[in-house]
């Protein structure tokens, strides 16, 4: 099974224990970087570009959207406006189950929209999901 690099943005320390947790427990070895809202993210994209470092690329996004300073909607919109970042993999995953919010995301070409589940026996084969759907979508695009 193929290594990944996944850029996972989410504000909530508890969140990403679990989400860790949940790749190790499907015995995923990928490789895991979080931080903890959106300016993070883009400044960590923007430096790996200033580096010419396209290898460290995540081979997707996994996007919270309820984030300080700067929220996952005005990420993704960023991102997939530019040039050098829109083809990155961009999957939500949120506590807002709002149609709205979902159509709206999908609409800006996000490859898929999870609401975070409840259980960590759901959040483990949410994680198997999601890696599945990164993996494909990044071999795809």
């Amino acid at each position: 099974m193929e290594k990944l690099f996944i850029l996972i943005a989410e504000d909530d320390e508890d969140d990403r224990f679990l989400l860790k947790a949940a790749f190790e427990e499907n015995k995923f070895s990928d490789e895991l970087f979080f931080v903890e809202n959106g300016m993070e993210l883009l400044e960590y994209l923007h430096s790996q570009n200033r580096k010419n470092s396209v290898e460290k690329n995540p081979h997707f996004i996994l996007l919270d959207l309820n984030m300080p300073k700067k929220n996952g909607k005005e990420v993704l919109k960023e991102i997939k406006a530019n040039k050098v970042f829109c083809k990155i993999p961009i999957i939500i995953f949120s506590t807002t189950n709002n149609e709205q919010e979902k159509k709206y995301c999908m609409e800006l070409d996000a490859v898929a929209y999870f609401t975070k589940p409840v259980s960590y026996t759901d959040l483990i084969s949410t994680v198997a999901e999601i890696r599945n759907i990164g993996s494909n979508s990044y071999k795809n695009r």
